[in-house]
């Protein structure tokens, strides 16, 4: 199993939650609501790494090979998110690579947690 590298995000990292959760409205105007499924509130984080060199070590090039070669693979890779003291699992299905300065980028990323064995 892959781990993302050492790298630290930029502060103002956003954590969305999503609940699975079903609603059954009855006709009288009640409601119930179920939390369907066994993990059924995992997060999706919203990263930004700002004014990394692009090339040396904890660089932008670092991420980027790290995030194609999990996309060239389907797989997953072990991150620990700021303020958490255990790794989940992760995807990244998509990341943005720009270069406002030269020789430096800004990747912004998106990393939803999932449920493997």
């Amino acid at each position: 199993m892959a781990t993302f590298p050492s790298i630290n995000p930029d502060y103002g990292v956003q954590k969305r939650s999503s609940p699975n959760v079903k609603t059954v409205q009855f006709g009288d105007g009640y409601q119930q609501r179920l939390v369907y499924g066994l993990n059924q509130n995992l997060k999706t984080y919203s990263l930004s790494f700002r004014n990394l060199p692009e090339t040396g070590a904890n660089s932008s090039d670092t991420i980027e090979t790290f995030l194609d070669a999990r996309a060239a693979d389907g797989a997953s890779f072990d991150w620990t998110p700021p303020g958490e003291s255990a790794a989940s699992k992760f995807i990244c299905l998509n990341w943005d690579k720009t270069i406002p300065y030269p020789n430096r980028a800004t990747i912004q990323a998106e990393f939803r947690q999932i449920v493997e064995p």
